[in-house]
């Protein structure tokens, strides 16, 4: 059973979302259609994640944090997030692939056939535009977005440590989703 309270998760097309059963979807969150989620990943308060035109693959241990919003484009752009991913809150991705241990910041926006290569960060407001490839382990910041700097080791090696901490925040949360007699989540 994942854990998922008062989420839509439907069908289009006849392909219904595959989510790994340790995945936490929260509550307002819509997923829909060609879209598979993988083990410990979280899907938090408000996200929508459309896999209705093209498929949508999410890799181990990301969190795509609330209001964030994950599309595709018919036929073109599919969505390929890897693993150990923090998609910041309200960010924007579409059509893109976003590699390994890779930090979008709140509000950015990604666009069709971006790629965002392993152990780099998307500063908030960034916004990467269609076709642009950002190099790993760098800062990109602003709109459009630029590369600022090479990340410090350090820096890279906080990324897969913040996702794992969304991978806890996650299953606390899941411990808070206990059945009432009525079948809904406390």
């Amino acid at each position: 059973m994942h854990g998922c309270s008062h989420a839509l998760i439907l069908p289009y097309n006849g392909i219904t979302p595959t989510l790994d059963p340790s995945v936490v979807v929260l509550a307002g969150a819509v997923i829909v259609g060609n879209v598979a989620i993988g083990e410990q990943s979280s899907v938090w308060f408000n996200c929508v994640i459309r896999g209705d035109v093209h498929s949508v693959t999410i890799g181990r241990r990301t969190n795509i944090q609330d209001l964030s919003m994950l599309h595709v484009t018919n036929g073109k752009f599919s969505l390929s997030i890897g693993d150990d991913v923090t998609v910041g809150h309200r960010a924007i991705v579409h059509g893109c692939t976003v590699q390994d241990r890779v930090l979008i910041g709140m509000g950015a926006v990604l666009l069709d056939g971006c790629v965002v290569e392993s152990g780099s960060i998307i500063a908030a407001g960034a916004v990467v535009r269609e076709g642009d490839v950002i190099p790993p382990g760098v800062l990109v910041a602003g709109v459009p977005a630029r590369v600022i700097r090479t990340l410090s080791d350090d820096e890279q090696a906080a990324l897969p440590r913040i996702a794992a901490d969304y991978v806890k925040y996650a299953q606390q949360y899941r411990a808070l989703l206990v059945p009432t007699e009525s079948g809904s989540a406390q």
